[in-house]
């Protein structure tokens, strides 16, 4: 019997293929593929029918592929994520907030409630916008929120806390009531140069505008092609690891393809802790 982890990880390929995310044209290029590039549609193709995607007249556009994913990724997490309470307990939220860009999202939450105010000031002064820009802005797919804790939850096994002491601890409910961020997933279906880079900024804001703890920053992609998913991975500093929505089934039908350039750079993705599979990002997300 699968565990509940494979299990999910089988739901959350079932989801993209019944929705057409994932899906085989019918003169077999995966939706995923550069169809201008040999080596990505081949590893593409064995991938998407690995997973059994079905063959469609034409593939989705890009944005809605894009917005699936994110909702795939954020069910996932939504799903697996809470049972691993033996290894981080909370009170977990998954938002998926890709999709509403008319709120300036993360700075509802701790330790980004401070950019409200500065987003606020920007909108009133030019001499700031010119100076800032959208050097502050973070604008995530998916958050990964833990609200915070009672003090009766606090001392349900000794008297931890009381109102003498830990009176800023934005984790206590008694002083204050904002959901915290635990972590920051972007979703890219594919990656071009521009997307990869977009990401890189988004977390450099992220690390830069942070008035407590780092969240973890992930990003999650359907990318076939190693050499674009390097363009991501490789490096550290920015973003905390990639993870690849089919990583086994890419190692081989990398493997399959022959291609000793594709194969290395995989490896070195792969054996350097560059690059992770999806089912990999709640065990990471307890840490």
């Amino acid at each position: 019997m699968a565990s509940a982890l494979t299990a999910a990880r089988e739901k959350f390929h079932g989801i993209l293929a019944s929705k057409h995310t994932l899906s085989i044209s019918p003169n077999y290029v995966a939706s995923n593929a550069d169809s201008s590039q040999k080596t990505s549609k081949e590893i593409a193709l064995r991938v998407a029918q690995d997973l059994a995607a079905p063959i469609i007249p034409e593939k989705l556009k890009g944005q809605q592929a894009g917005k699936q994913l994110e909702e795939a990724v954020k069910d996932f997490l939504e799903d697996i994520f809470p049972a691993f309470q033996t290894l981080r307990p909370g009170n977990w939220i998954i938002e998926n907030v890709g999709g509403n860009r008319t709120e300036y999202q993360i700075s509802k939450y701790e330790p980004y409630t401070h950019l409200a105010s500065l987003a606020r000031a920007i909108e009133n002064d030019r001499t700031l916008a010119s100076v800032l820009g959208n050097s502050y802005e973070i604008s995530p797919d998916i958050l990964v929120l833990r609200r915070p804790e009672s003090d009766e939850t606090i001392n349900r096994h000794q008297e931890l806390v009381d109102t003498s002491s830990g009176q800023r601890a934005v984790i206590r409910q008694a002083n204050q009531e904002n959901a915290i961020v635990h972590a920051i997933v972007s979703c890219k279906w594919t990656l071009r140069s521009d997307r990869a880079q977009n990401a890189r900024s988004e977390a450099l804001n992220v690390l830069r505008n942070r008035k407590g703890r780092t969240p973890h920053i992930v990003v999650v992609t359907g990318e076939p092609s190693p050499s674009r998913l390097a363009s991501l991975a490789l490096g550290t500093g920015d973003i905390d690891t990639v993870y690849h929505f089919a990583l086994p089934e890419l190692i081989n039908a990398v493997a399959q393809t022959g291609n000793d350039e594709a194969v290395s750079m995989l490896d070195t993705l792969v054996f350097g802790k560059r690059l992770r599979d999806i089912s990999d990002l709640p065990l990471d997300l307890t840490v």
